[in-house]
């Protein structure tokens, strides 16, 4: 009897070893995918879309291109970074009471991973170029600081955050000074097949106006493989919970396709 239910119990294990396989592989993927740590090249496409702001009936969009570019260590720095670019194509009312779209501010930040194994810490400088085409669109401002993010990565999904500081130092003398912060929370649990559960609203601190709102995400998306790019659809409808000042998003829709090259 114990050696047939030896057998028994080795063939259940066997036939179930593809399966624990395929999951496994399902959520490195979902991670790679989702884990802004990532030492892969990669292209994204995002977009906020805010129908309604508080106190007024007014929407606002913002479509972000943004592309990210790992740099292995080298002779004057001794670690691996990821450089990352956003460009904001943006939809803001107008002073006419109509809408302007158009380029927004160009950000750029350079993230050091310190430290890469277990759970991931890196810290970096970031800059935002007043490239906007109008003032609407834009600050009118250089912008300088510093952004860090710690990331914990495991089967089950990604736990973690990204703190980013910046403060205006030139531009247009007529723009108001700009200083704020951002506290973005990443948390993704992985299911079957690529698919996961998500939450990532940026909790947004305007330090100089004394103003912030703090929205909370649910949402859900799938990664899968193409050869040997992985692909990223998802969407997240975010609903702020907290606010202190007029003019700030009611509810955000969420959404966008990630390609992150050869891996």
């Amino acid at each position: 009897m114990s050696k047939k239910l030896g057998k028994y119990a080795f063939v259940w294990v066997t036939s179930l070893t593809p399966v624990f396989c395929a999951h496994a592989d399902n959520a490195e993927t979902a991670n790679k995918s989702n884990n802004p740590l990532n030492l892969a090249p990669g292209v994204n496409l995002q977009d906020y879309y805010t129908p309604r702001l508080f106190d007024t009936n007014a929407h606002t969009n913002d479509a972000l291109l943004r592309g990210a570019l790992p740099m292995a260590p080298n002779d004057y720095i001794g670690v691996p970074q990821l450089l990352r670019v956003t460009l904001p194509v943006s939809t803001r009312p107008d002073p006419h009471n109509g809408y302007s779209t158009g380029i927004g501010d160009l950000n750029l930040f350079d993230i050091f991973l310190l430290k890469t194994e277990g759970v991931q810490l890196g810290v970096g400088p970031q800059i935002t170029a007043p490239t906007a085409e109008q003032d609407e669109l834009g600050t009118g401002k250089w912008q300088a600081g510093l952004s860090a993010i710690a990331i914990d990565s495991s089967p089950h999904g990604l736990l973690g955050a990204l703190v980013q500081y910046q403060s205006s130092f030139a531009g247009d003398h007529d723009r108001p000074h700009v200083e704020s912060a951002t506290f973005q929370p990443f948390i993704i649990h992985n299911l079957e097949k690529g698919w996961y559960l998500r939450s990532t609203g940026i909790w947004t601190f305007d330090l100089k106006n004394n103003t912030h709102y703090i929205p909370l995400g649910l949402g859900g998306g799938k990664a899968w493989k193409s050869g040997s790019n992985i692909l990223n659809a998802f969407i997240e409808p975010q609903w702020t919970v907290d606010r202190k000042g007029d003019g700030l998003p009611q509810f955000t829709l969420f959404a966008g396709i990630n390609v992150t090259f050869g891996k």
